[in-house]
């Protein structure tokens, strides 16, 4: 079967580009930027009265299908490929709301296909950069990443590695910076991946942003992740969006699912930050 224009030329670009060099050499041109706004020794993890608020999770679901008929305004999407990574110690099950969703937008969604998410452990980040350039070659465009809580640091760091076939980049609750125990999940995640979250070799460079554009959605009410290490330096092609939810139901809270179907729809390479005027003040408080 003769190939399309547009998949030949995507093909031809990836054949011609040179290998790629490590995710950090291709940020440091970027602007400089902090490893945290806030300082990590005042960042506590979230009070045990937060935790024992992530019940909110159901409810978030109910006001989901409440919401269908306001959610469907959401800008269309333009069917270019989107995967969908789970936070720890979930699978994809934990994110299906989120991917059918995606997928009446107008998205070719796929879910991580690699059982339950229990940290870098061998294989993992490499099976996933197989996925990630399987998917663009399949559809010969550029995919989209987005990650709940841990599997935010998944799509981040894919992003840096491979740019050339990533779009853009959305996290949901992603402890991607600041002390790594300001989090109530570090037990669990010393648990399933064997190591001390500061003992990963990519700890230090996770702060740094991929070279796409790359959104960061956190609630202030998060129970398990301390807000401010889901808080992206200023950067041209970064952006915070705040929203009312629990850190639990993240992935199919409305106003989350609206706004990842708001950055998705962006036109490639005119990405512009998410804006807050009319009904949007009412649902998304402007970020502090």
């Amino acid at each position: 079967m003769k190939a399309t224009p547009q998949r030949s030329n995507a093909a031809a670009r990836r054949k011609t580009k040179a290998p790629p060099a490590p995710y950090y050499s291709e940020v440091r041109d970027d602007p400089p930027a902090d490893p945290n706004p806030f300082d990590p020794d005042s960042v506590q993890a979230p009070s045990w009265l937060l935790m024992s608020l992530e019940w909110r999770a159901y409810f978030e679901f109910g006001a989901t299908v409440a919401s269908l008929p306001w959610l469907q305004k959401a800008p269309q999407g333009d069917g270019h490929p989107v995967l969908v990574f789970p936070g720890l110690a979930a699978g994809d099950l934990t994110t299906a709301a989120m991917r059918a969703y995606l997928a009446k937008r107008g998205y070719a969604v796929y879910g991580w296909e690699q059982g339950l998410n229990l940290g870098p452990r061998p294989g993992v980040v490499e099976g996933n950069l197989r996925r990630v350039r399987a998917l663009a070659d399949k559809h010969g465009r550029t995919v989209s990443l987005v990650g709940w809580s841990l599997g935010g640091i998944y799509a981040r760091e894919i992003a840096k590695e491979i740019p050339e076939v990533v779009r853009s980049v959305v996290t949901l609750g992603t402890p991607f910076t600041g002390h790594p125990r300001a989090t109530n999940a570090w037990r669990l995640y010393e648990l399933t991946a064997g190591h001390k979250p500061h003992h990963h070799p990519r700890h230090e460079r996770l702060h740094i942003p991929p070279p796409r554009p790359t959104t960061s959605i956190y609630s202030k009410t998060d129970g398990v992740v301390a807000w401010q290490c889901s808080i992206n330096a200023p950067h041209p092609h970064t952006e915070n969006i705040e929203v009312y939810a629990s850190h639990l139901g993240l992935g199919m809270n409305p106003a989350a699912l609206y706004a990842i179907a708001d950055r998705l729809a962006q036109r490639e390479g005119a990405w512009h930050r998410f804006h807050r005027q009319g009904w949007r003040a009412m649902v998304y408080p402007e970020v502090s």
